[in-house]
């Protein structure tokens, strides 16, 4: 409070929201799903501070040179709690030689983890793990004749975590597929850092805010705008031929296709149709998007 008004959250760069609340040894919650989501922006940041003996919590370690694998790569990490880690070569590597501590978890169970921390409650059982190297050396209990695990609730020294629009106050709103398991990680760190794409000026609607500002304490601008694809699968349409009568639309011998009338009606009247193998601008901004 200065004056009777209430502080900005926001931070110039995200160096300089971390630089006095990072410190060797932390548990960091990060929010993405692969590399959708993800906070890059503050990956970068934390990396360059150049603390170690880290411990993350996050659905999955990025790629190769992405994402958290940046954090790999320059060992800052000790331990990873995660649900998915099959993307990551080096994460392989260090886990296989020992230099990675590495904490398999459910990943629902991971999400409810964290939520449940998140929401002041310690922890929950519920029976996913059962009868599984998941449920090693946790308490068992019985309710209504099924057996279910006892799995403690996640709070993380920090957040890190990524969203379409926030304000000053820390409210944040995310887009689609984008939001995951951010508004999760948001809400378990002792101290949550978000970067966002749009700052408004304004206050967001409270009737449209996804995670509200209380579990926010600092916000940055994203500075690199790039949005990286994991896995980019293409296949030109001559290729695609061998599928077979029963995929998407193929139909039986003799019978016609789906819309052809429509088509050739639309020939008729001067239309051009995309040719065999072609991927029009239009199609191609929406991948890269």
């Amino acid at each position: 409070m200065d004056g009777g008004k209430v502080a900005s959250k926001f931070r110039s760069s995200a160096a300089d929201a971390l630089a006095d609340i990072v410190a060797d040894g932390m548990t960091i919650a990060v929010g993405g799903f692969g590399l959708s989501g993800i906070p890059s922006t503050l990956i970068l940041a934390l990396r360059d501070t150049g603390v170690k003996d880290l411990t993350i919590v996050s659905n999955n370690m990025g790629v190769d040179g992405k994402g958290l694998g940046l954090l790999l790569e320059s060992r800052q990490v000790r331990k990873v709690l995660a649900s998915y880690v099959g993307e990551n070569r080096l994460f392989a590597e260090q886990y296989l030689d020992g230099s990675l501590e590495v904490e398999f978890v459910p990943q629902g169970t991971l999400a409810e983890r964290m939520r449940a921390g998140g929401s002041g409650i310690p922890a929950f059982y519920t029976p996913t793990g059962v009868g599984t190297p998941v449920a090693e050396g946790k308490p068992e209990a019985v309710f209504d004749g099924r057996r279910t695990i006892l799995e403690r609730g996640i709070v993380a020294d920090l957040a890190l975590v990524r969203a379409h629009t926030g304000d000053a106050e820390g409210n944040l709103r995310y887009r689609l597929t984008a939001r995951n398991f951010n508004p999760l990680a948001a809400m378990c760190g002792r101290v949550t850092v978000a970067e966002v794409e749009e700052l408004s000026e304004t206050y967001l609607d409270p009737e449209r805010i996804d995670t509200p500002g209380v579990f926010v304490q600092r916000v940055v601008r994203v500075e690199d705008p790039a949005k990286h694809i994991e896995q980019r699968t293409v296949r030109s349409r001559p290729d695609a031929s061998h599928l077979g009568a029963n995929r998407a639309g193929a139909t039986a011998p003799g019978r016609p296709r789906p819309g052809a009338a429509a088509a050739e009606a639309a020939a008729s009247d001067g239309a051009v149709s995309e040719p065999d193998g072609a991927v029009s601008e239009e199609r191609r901004a929406r991948v890269d998007a």
